[in-house]
């Protein structure tokens, strides 16, 4: 882990409990519990997303740079190092297959980060990679990931200080968000 360090790499850990805990130290550009993982962790049974937030602002005290909290059906939650929320409900289908869902999400966050460097498209992109795959018997294929981008229910960006989000989609399939920091409201 130091030589990552030392040579200014970002690398990802999808591990269970104790390992998970004994990386934090090294700063992981991002980790991927899922929600009863991250309950196991802290001995807690994490049942909505406000829960997953609190406890991966935790993991993120520990040394989690960026969280990603996977809830199956109920989608999934990021916690970005900038302090941003984004949390999204998994898109309609019928689960065929949850195995490799959860290292889809991985895969698909990281095409999406490295594609645009955004939180927002990473974030999109690892929750349809992982529906995809569990819509099906194998490894989602991108066709499929592309064809769930239109069905996503709900997803947003909130600040730290949040006091209210409006989450509705723009004309170009992109997220509008509202954040509230430092007493100033910015949208997206």
């Amino acid at each position: 882990m130091e030589n990552f360090k030392e040579r200014e790499i970002d690398w990802v850990v999808d591990a269970t409990r104790d390992l998970l805990i004994n990386v934090l130290n090294h700063r992981p550009f991002l980790i991927k519990p899922n929600h009863l993982e991250l309950g196991e962790i802290f001995r807690v049974s994490i049942e909505n997303k406000e829960e997953v937030i609190l406890y991966a602002r935790k993991l993120q005290e520990m040394g989690g740079r960026n969280v990603l909290v996977s809830m199956a059906d109920q989608g999934a939650v990021l916690v970005t190092e900038d302090q941003r929320i984004y949390q999204g409900d998994a898109p309609l289908g019928q689960v065929v297959n949850g195995v490799g869902a959860g290292d889809s999400m991985v895969a698909g966050f990281l095409a999406g980060y490295l594609r645009t460097g955004t939180y927002e498209e990473a974030f999109q992109m690892g929750l349809y990679a992982g529906s995809a795959t569990a819509f099906s018997k194998e490894l989602a294929t991108l066709d499929l990931v592309r064809g769930l981008r239109g069905s996503q229910r709900e997803s947003g960006c909130i600040g730290e200080s949040f006091a209210g989000h409006d989450n509705r989609r723009k004309s170009d399939g992109r997220i509008k968000g509202e954040m509230k920091k430092n007493g100033q409201i910015f949208t997206d």
